[in-house]
Formats: C-alpha cells, sequence, structure tokens
C-alpha cells in the first residue's frame, strides 16, 4: 500500500511541474484585469469539477477581501441545485451552464469551465455562448483538452489521462491563481490579506 501511496505522490507531483507557468499567469492576468475593471467571473463544471468550481470561487470571493479594496464579483453555476436541475428537467442537461450565463454574463467578463475530458457538452455550449457575448472563456482540462480547448480563448491541459490526478492538479492550479490574486489586490490596496 505504501508503495501505491507514494506512486500517487509522485505522478501528481510530476503533472504539476510539467504545467508551464506562462498558462497559469496568463489566466491570472485574465483576472486580474477583470478584477480591476469590476468584471464578473463565473466558474463551473461537472462533479470534482463542480466541487472544485465553488471551492474556487470561495477563495476568490473571500479569500481577496481585505477591509480596503473591492471585492472579487465571483459566482458558480454549478451550485445552485434548484435552478442547475430545473434547466436540466425543463430543456437538456447540456443547457445548465450556458442558461445561467444567460441572465448575466456581459462583454469582459470571465467565464471559466473546468472539464477534466474537455468534452463536457454543458461546458463547450456555454463557452460558445459566452464567447458570442464578448466574455473571455477559460477552460481547466486534461487529455487533450477536448472540443472545449478548441472553443475556450485559454486553456490550461493537464497532460494526464487519470481523472483523479487531473481533478487534483486543478485545484491545486486554483490555489496558486487566487494566491497570486490575492497577493496582487493587497499590494493594490496597501493592506496585507495575505494571512488568510
Amino acid at each position: 500500500m505504501i508503495e501505491r501511496i507514494r506512486t500517487y505522490l509522485d505522478q501528481v507531483g510530476d503533472l504539476v511541474l510539467r504545467i508551464p507557468p506562462e498558462e497559469i499567469e496568463r489566466v491570472t492576468a485574465i483576472l486580474i484585469e477583470a478584477y480591476e475593471k469590476g468584471r464578473r467571473v463565473f466558474v463551473f463544471g461537472n462533479g470534482g469539477g463542480s466541487a472544485t468550481s465553488a471551492h474556487f470561487v470561495c477563495d476568490l470571493a473571500k479569500g481577496t477581501a481585505g477591509a480596503r479594496c473591492r471585492r472579487f464579483k465571483a459566482m458558480s453555476l454549478a451550485t445552485n441545485v434548484p435552478l442547475l436541475t430545473a434547466w436540466a428537467n425543463d430543456t437538456d442537461y447540456t443547457n445548465t451552464f450556458g442558461e445561467q450565463l444567460r441572465n448575466f454574463v456581459e462583454p469582459g467578463d470571465v467565464v471559466i469551465g473546468l472539464s477534466g475530458s474537455g468534452m463536457s457538452l454543458n461546458v463547450i455550449n456555454a463557452f460558445r455562448l459566452a464567447n458570442e457575448a464578448g466574455a473571455v472563456t477559460v477552460l481547466f482540462s486534461g487529455f487533450d483538452g477536448g472540443e472545449a480547448a478548441k472553443v475556450a480563448r485559454e486553456s490550461i491541459v493537464v497532460p494526464s489521462n487519470d481523472m483523479q490526478q487531473i481533478e487534483d492538479v486543478h485545484l491545486i492550479l486554483a490555489h496558486i491563481v487566487f494566491r497570486c490574486l490575492r497577493d496582487h489586490i493587497a499590494a493594490g490596496a496597501g493592506a496585507s490579506i495575505a494571512e488568510r
């Protein structure tokens, strides 16, 4: 059992090191621009991606909040279960994120979708709608990025076919981006929120 544990830890560590830092920097820059312009950030995914989207939004909305700085306008589209299931039941599951976006998305907003395979139709459809609205679309994926990578403006693709390890790395990426944003916001506000 200990060998299995060590192997898993080694594999995830290797995947993290294979992510080009420049890709993380580009996504962070997109979010900094959205923050500075007062734009909104929408995050969503299915299954484990749903949980990571909620975690990421929590970090963005609360973890970057300081007494003297503007708040991040971030929302997970995966956590409003009544609305999500209403769209899934009354239309089609592939509309669950796009139809929620239709109520809010505007030019300059950031739309982040998590799809381990890159083939989640509700993520792809939401990206198409967001692109048409003038939003910036960002994908966190694995495998080869799938169809979603062809639709998103920016993508970070974890070079793996192991869904659990892809999801592990997605949360690490979310934390890296959050820490960079938190430090940027704290520096601009003149007050440290780095201990939160």
